[in-house]
Order: structure tokens, then sequence, then C-alpha cells
């Protein structure tokens, strides 16, 4: 007589399923980055344990940030990593950076140049070239847009203030925020920033668009010209040198 079959789930099965129990218990806290990129190729591996090509993956690009923002093909010549289970990874690291992104649309920024870098850090941290960013604001310093203006070389970003003016306009911005990042990791600003931010500042001031910060994003760090008092440098500059062809013209 026949004995009645009963499906027998491979053994990782039960590991996939304590993976998940413990993030619903705990969060993140207490995984180690292999496990955490092994959960989320679970999201598009049903059938396969993840455990080798999650340690494999972090072998090849050393660290979780280098695996969550390697490229597909890349990642795809690590063995047990195709092009369904890279899904969970690319998924989550493009959520995270829309999370970050709406966190910011709409909300007061201006006061905080801590926050504009935790925003714009992940996608400026690991370019080989300058870009540059602008953050057009409204009256109440609420984020109407955000846009790439120009990208440089790895040594300089050639930055035009007709531009930056003419999309401030597009965009009806009464404020705005410049971003751009060193590749080189240092977020000290080069005489070139320095007169570039210098340039901007005057050119959106006769425009009567107000520049609230530039910000340098370096490796885990940045400087902002607005928290070392140079935005307000150079807006008392630009007043000062505009009263004295007043006074010289009225007299």
């Amino acid at each position: 007589m026949d004995q009645p079959t009963t499906d027998v789930k491979p053994a990782f099965d039960g590991h996939r399923e304590r993976l998940r129990e413990k993030f619903l218990k705990g969060g993140l806290a207490g995984f180690l980055d292999y496990e955490i990129v092994e959960l989320l190729l679970t999201l598009g591996t049903p059938r396969k344990d993840c455990r080798e090509a999650a340690r494999l993956a972090l072998k090849e690009f050393k660290t979780f940030r280098g695996v969550m923002e390697a490229d597909p093909l890349e990642l795809q010549k690590i063995k047990g990593i195709g092009p369904k289970n890279i899904f969970g990874l690319k998924l989550v690291h493009q959520v995270a950076r829309r999370y970050l992104k709406d966190c910011i649309i709409k909300r007061p920024v201006c006061k905080s140049s801590r926050e504009v870098f935790d925003y714009l850090y992940y996608s400026l941290r690991d370019l080989k070239i300058e870009v540059f960013k602008v953050l057009f604001l409204n009256t109440k310093n609420q984020i109407l847009e955000e846009k790439t203006l120009f990208e440089g070389t790895v040594d300089s970003s050639a930055v035009y203030p007709r531009e930056v003016i003419k999309q401030a306009l597009k965009y009806e911005a009464a404020n705005l925020i410049f971003v751009h990042n060193h590749p080189s990791g240092d977020p000290e600003p080069s005489t070139c920033d320095r007169e570039i931010t210098r340039d901007l500042v005057f050119a959106c001031a006769v425009m009567q668009i107000r520049v609230l910060d530039h910000i340098i994003i370096g490796n885990n760090c940045y400087y902002s010209f607005a928290d070392e008092g140079l935005i307000e440098k150079y807006q008392a500059h630009y007043y000062s040198v505009n009263f004295c062809r007043g006074s010289e013209n009225s007299g």
C-alpha cells in the first residue's frame, strides 16, 4: 500500500524564515551585512539558498554599500546572482532614495545643511566626476525642484550663472541651495569653488534671488558655505559695492 507523500521543505527554508522573523522582531539590529544582502536576495529567489551568493557579493564589492550601489551587470557576475534576484537589492536601494527625497521635498531645509547632506550624499558620494546640483526653493524655503545643472571633470565643474538664473526663473524660485561633490573625498572648497559661489551670489542678488547655501560633499563629510559665514559675507559685499555705486551716481 502506497504511503502518503509529504512535501519536504529544503533546509534553507527554515533559515530564511528565521531571518525574516528576526527582522520583524527587531529590524536590522544584530544583522550582519551578508545577512541583509541575503534577505534582499530572497525577495527574487523563491527556491534557492542565497547565503553563499550574499557572502561572495560582499567579498567582491567590499562593503554593504558597495553591493547596494553596484552595477547590475557587475552583480550578475557573482555566482548565484542573476537578473531576477537582484530585484530586491535594486528595489530597496531606489525606495530608500525616493523616501529620502520625499522627506526633504516640501520641507524647510535651509536651516539645516546636515539634512541636505543626508539627502544628497548617497547619490553623489561615489561619482568620479563633479556634479553640480541646485535645489530650487519658494519663499517658505520649501523645495520646488532638484536638478543637476552641470557635470565636469574630476578636477573642476564649469558653472554658468546665466543658466542658474534661467532655471530659477523657470521654477519661480525665490531661494537657491547649491550642492556639488568632490570626488577626492575632501570637501574643503578650492579657490575656484569660492569664486564660483561668490559670482553666483552676486548674479542671483541682481535678480532678487537669494542663495541660502552652497554645500560641498566629500567622503562622509561636507562643507557648508552658510555655516562658515561665507554666504552672508558675499551678500554683504554685493550690497556694499552697490551702495557705493549708488552713492557715486547720486553725487
